[in-house]
Parts: C-alpha cells; structure tokens; sequence
C-alpha cells in the first residue's frame, strides 16, 4: 500500500536509533523523544510536514544501532587509487573512474572530484570529454566535475608535479584554458598559481563559468593572494604544502586564514590533508584554529591508495610507496597520500581536538559549501539529498547509503 498516494506512490525509510548530525549537532532528542531520520525519493523528509499534513508513515524501517548519521563525504582532491591513475588517458577512463568510485563507498565518500595533475594537453583533451557529471548510487560514488590541479602552476613549487609540461598565462583569458585542457565542461575546480601574469583575468573567467578556483603550488605573497580571492578564488589547495611557509611578515598564501580583505560574506576555505603526513598536527592545530568554518579534508590520494608498498605512477611520474609515504622515485618529495578518507576524519579529530561534529562538518558540508552545492549535498537538512554514512563513536564507517539506499555495509 503506498505511504501517501495522494503526494507519492513511494516508499518511505525510517532510520532509527541514530544520532543525526544536523546544525552541526549530533542531534540525540528531539522535544523528549529521539529523532528518527525520514527518507522519500532520494531526498530527507521533514517528519512534521509527514505526519501533520500527509498523515504518512514508514514503509520499512533501518535500525541503525546507535550509529551516528552524517552526511556522505566528498573528497575535492583524490588522484586516483587501486591501480588506477586519473591522470593516465586510456581508451575507456570511465572504467578507472568507476572502479575508484565503488570502492571508495566502503571509506563514506558518496561524491568526489577526480583530480588530474600537470599533464601534457594531450591527456587532458583525452580524459575530460570522457565523463559527465553524474549522481552516485550502488555503482559507485557521485562524480562532481574534475579538479584540475596544474598546469598552470609555480616552477618552484611544482611538487610532484612534471616541469615541463607546466605553463604560463600567456593571453589571459579563455584562450590559455582551452589550449591546455581543450573543454571546461564538467570541470568543478582549477587549482593555479596566483603570482602567474596575467592570472586575474583567468580567474575570473572561470568563475564566471561556474569553476571553483583555487590557489596552490605558488610562491604567491599574501597582497598577490588576496587579489586573487577579490577576483573569485576561493580555495586553497593543500594549505601548506607546495608554498610559501608562513613569516610572520608575509604570511604568504597561509594568510588568507585571518586575513581582513576577504570580501563581505565570502569565506576563503582550505584543503588539509590530514594524514599524518603531509602536515605536523600543531600545524593542523594553528589552521582550524585560526578558521575553522573554513577546514576542508582531502585525501589527495594516489595510484598506490589500496595497493601494497612498491613503485606506482602519478601523472608522468613514478611514485614510490615507502609504508604510508608516497614519494617521487628517487627523491623525498612527497607525492600525494594512500590515505582514505575515513582515516583522514579520524586523525584529524585525534591531531586537533575539534568535536565529532567539527571532523565530520570538515568532510561533508565544508567541501560542499565551497562548491555551492550545500542546498543539496553536505548537510542532512530537509530536502538535501539522502547520501549517509553511519559511524561508530570511533568514526568507523559502519554503511554507507546514496540518495537513501544502501550501497556499501561494513560485514560482521
């Protein structure tokens, strides 16, 4: 029998015995009574509304078993994982993708932005024709748009990344973009150097086209930084690495945390990859405490994520795994993480000390408040899009669910 024919013929999901991240609270009682989480069509119900005015109830129930229920996580910066590199054209990159899509539901991230690093025009123009932004569901996680992290970066603080296939702004405008990459279509971010000439009008280009825009692997100082973000940056890769350390009389890029010329209602966020790697936990510390509202976790996972210790490739590079160090060959480089991102949640609650919430708030609704998309992903608000994870006290993912049905469950 339908739960309310005269609305919809769909069934309704009742979770119960959970705690609900919501307004960043784990909500535990509601008026005296526990709250139960509705779903209807993919997408959170508000019980009121069902009760009071559809006079409906639940078709099945999900005892979740005391879990905590968040918001799936979206991971904004991940190269790649379980043998499969995004950066490496093939003739059918959708199987990579879909491949490092399925398994990564077993780690909670229901949506993420593969990432490409600096690569010659020939594999950008072959890999982003390939994929469309698309929802997620029992085959795999939801693909938001390619991040595209290079080419347009600093020589000194290229990384991983290959010198030479990196570049300069030489038009200052669409022209440059196209060239490189061929198409902007189901693009969601470019990470660029801001001290680049002629970066301001690419900058704002891109966001005019809808393209989050962040700053990375620069030399940029902290005036250079700032313009960018006054022309619509509003990201910054990895902060930390692959730029300016901070001085306490330029500040560089690391700035931007505290600075007072972040235009009026915009918020400057940035990517930490908290893995125990790639940044000291008094580092860590000093940024979410400096701007937590701010604090986006990324994995920046490689190749070799899921994959024993031993040589694996990034981009046009060889990477080697040395425990949990990723390493360019030969070198002490560091190159990206084998960290997922459940793992990254938990050492950053561990490192900082912030609250449940905070971890879970840094994985979820932080990355979607960045990309504009927290109306709909990010927050288990009434109307958003029913993609959940439930997680032990320990922050271990026990299931994961996409637009409310279950697609990954941790087994007994």
């Amino acid at each position: 029998m339908p739960s309310n024919k005269s609305v919809s013929d769909a069934p309704i999901s009742q979770f119960t015995n959970c705690r609900i991240l919501r307004e960043h609270t784990l909500q535990r009682y509601l008026q005296g009574q526990r709250e139960d989480l509705w779903v209807r069509e993919g997408k959170i119900l508000d019980p009121e509304k069902l009760f009071f005015d559809e006079q409906g109830y639940a078709d099945q129930q999900v005892d979740c078993e005391a879990s905590i229920i968040a918001p799936g996580f979206i991971d904004l910066q991940i190269n790649g994982g379980y043998g499969v590199d995004f950066s490496q054209p093939s003739e059918d990159v959708t199987a990579g993708v879909s491949l490092v899509a399925k398994k990564i539901l077993e780690h909670g991230v229901t949506s993420f932005c593969p990432t490409l690093v600096t690569s010659p025009p020939a594999v950008y123009h072959k890999v982003l024709p390939q994929i469309k932004v698309h929802d997620g569901g029992p085959h795999g996680a939801g693909f938001l748009g390619f991040h595209l992290e290079g080419p347009f970066i600093s020589l000194e603080k290229k990384g991983a990344h290959p010198e030479r296939y990196l570049r300069t702004f030489r038009s200052g405008g669409i022209e440059d973009l196209i060239e490189a990459y061929g198409s902007l279509d189901n693009v969601a971010m470019v990470t660029l150097a801001p001290e680049l000439p002629r970066s301001q009008s690419v900058v704002r280009e891109l966001c005019q086209r809808g393209i989050t825009v962040s700053l990375g692997h620069s030399v940029a100082n902290l005036s250079q930084a700032e313009d960018a973000v006054q022309h619509g940056a509003s990201f910054i890769t990895h902060l930390f690495n692959a730029m300016l350390p901070f001085h306490h009389r330029d500040p560089g890029i690391v700035g931007l945390l505290t600075s007072d010329q972040i235009p009026a209602g915009r918020t400057v966020f940035y990517g930490m990859i908290a893995d125990g790697i790639h940044t000291n936990p008094a580092a860590l510390r000093i940024a979410h405490r400096a701007h937590p509202s701010g604090l986006v976790l990324v994995t920046d996972a490689i190749t070799a994520m899921g994959l024993p210790p031993g040589h694996h490739t990034l981009g046009q590079q060889v990477i080697e795994i040395q425990g949990l160090h990723a390493y360019v060959t030969g070198t002490k480089t560091l190159s990206g993480s084998i960290a997922t991102m459940d793992m990254c949640v938990q050492h950053f609650k561990q490192a900082s000390g912030c609250s449940v919430e905070e971890a879970l708030e840094a994985a979820s609704l932080h990355p979607a408040q960045l990309l504009g998309i927290s109306h709909k992903k990010g927050s288990l608000d009434y109307g958003a899009d029913a993609d959940l994870v439930l997680l032990d006290d320990a922050l271990n993912i026990r299931a994961t669910y996409i637009s409310g049905e279950e697609v990954w469950r941790k087994q007994a």
